[in-house]
């Protein structure tokens, strides 16, 4: 992919955006019972977790024999941080009442909680897999729809606190159901507003996004509507399917200049870069091919590194995680079909788990008991000899916070 001038300083400049916004000075303080410092004393640091979210549906973690499954999970868990859970309505609740899709969801997102994997429902509200069963009155469906978004951000609270809560409001009129006739009569603003309380209240603490995948002045006017009307927003998400072709870079940073300024997070929430034929839909197999695992991981790894260097974006979430069950068959995974690694894979996992991750290390405490590092943002394990203790580095404005239990900061 031949790159132009501006593309080649937007990544020349993003390793120290980087160094800027993704990592931060800590300050340990090593005391004894009675608080007086502990010098000379040796600890140990060790990175545990990244605080900026590195993610990929999740949808076929148990579709797959036991092997498969095994081996699936392991990869997921080797590289990624953050899953997407499925939560479509008409796969959810195919007949009235028979919510099919509950028991399924809450032993996926079981298994993440076990393995310290962040989760996030999508979606709640959306105008495709509509139920067959559902109305196409929307007075009538907004009542199914309220009682839907509060009972499953309820139920599960503590398993999954983060969540689409609607999808795609800017193009939904189009669509002839109960929640296309419902945007159409209403409008985008006050139907996205609605939902989203219906979420808040139904648990205040949760994380809720808007996710769109229509990237123009109507999608900008919604969110700076929302903003205006001070709604339960808490990230903007953003979609970048990229069948028929990958962005070129400077797209990528006007994306997030754009969205940046409405002052909340962005969510890359839906991110796919193909390996094989671009296009929309075509015949199968839709084979993945080596020259386009190549192309799909030298863009992958400059897609990524001018993400995570613009301090906006909090989370990228990849669409589909294996070539196996992928979004129309496409070759789209950092995984083959065979669940063997791609290129792509290889690459993202020495940027997450080598490069921008801080090294285990040994520190020796001052005269003053005091021990100091510089590291990625995110959570630490903090061992002197047999005493151990977790905490998260942070940066809160220009501020870091470091918390930990017990006082912050000592031992």
């Amino acid at each position: 992919m031949q790159l132009s001038s501006r593309a080649q300083e937007l990544l020349a400049g993003a390793s120290e955006r980087i160094e800027r916004h993704r990592k931060a000075d800590c300050t340990i303080r090593v005391v004894d019972s009675r608080g007086r410092p502990l010098r000379e004393q040796t600890v140990q640091v060790e990175m545990t977790r990244h605080a900026f979210l590195f993610g990929a549906n999740i949808f076929p973690l148990f579709e797959f024999d036991e092997a498969q499954h095994a081996l699936y999970a392991q990869r997921f868990r080797e590289l990624l941080n953050y899953a997407t859970l499925g939560f479509y309505w008409g796969a959810y609740e195919p007949e009235q009442g028979r919510k099919t899709g509950r028991d399924l969801q809450k032993r996926i997102a079981e298994w993440c909680k076990q393995h310290g994997i962040a989760t996030k429902g999508h979606p709640l509200v959306w105008h495709e897999v509509y139920p067959r069963w559902a109305t196409n009155d929307p007075d009538a469906v907004k009542p199914l729809l309220r009682n839907r978004v509060r009972e499953i951000v309820r139920e599960f609270r503590g398993l999954i606190d983060r969540w689409d809560v609607i999808n795609e409001a800017t193009v939904g009129q189009r669509f002839e159901n109960g929640i296309g006739t419902w945007l159409a009569r209403d409008g985008a603003v006050k139907v996205v507003l609605e939902t989203l309380q219906w979420a808040r209240a139904a648990n205040p603490k949760a994380f809720l996004l808007y996710n769109d995948y229509n990237l123009s002045p109507e999608f900008e006017k919604l969110v700076e509507e929302l903003v205006k009307h001070k709604a339960p927003l808490d990230a903007i998400g953003i979609q970048s399917h990229m069948h028929t072709g990958e962005w070129k870079l400077e797209r990528v940073w006007e994306v997030c200049e754009t969205y940046a300024p409405f002052g909340k997070p962005l969510h890359f929430t839906e991110v796919t870069v193909l390996s094989g034929q671009h296009g929309w839909e075509l015949p199968r197999p839709w084979h993945s091919t080596p020259d386009g695992e190549q192309r799909q991981a030298e863009y992958v790894e400059r897609f990524y590194t001018l993400l995570f260097s613009h301090p906006a974006v909090e989370a990228i979430t990849w669409w589909d995680f294996a070539d196996a069950y992928a979004w129309q068959g496409a070759p789209a995974g950092l995984l083959r079909a065979d669940l063997t690694p791609k290129p792509a894979y290889e690459r993202l996992k020495k940027l997450i788990r080598e490069q921008w991750w801080t090294p285990k290390q040994n520190l020796t405490t001052d005269s003053q008991g005091v021990a100091r590092f510089r590291g990625f943002l995110g959570a630490y394990r903090l061992s002197l000899g047999k005493q151990i203790q977790n905490f998260e580095l942070k940066r809160v404005g220009s501020e870091v916070r470091l918390k930990a239990s017990g006082k912050s900061g000592q031992l």
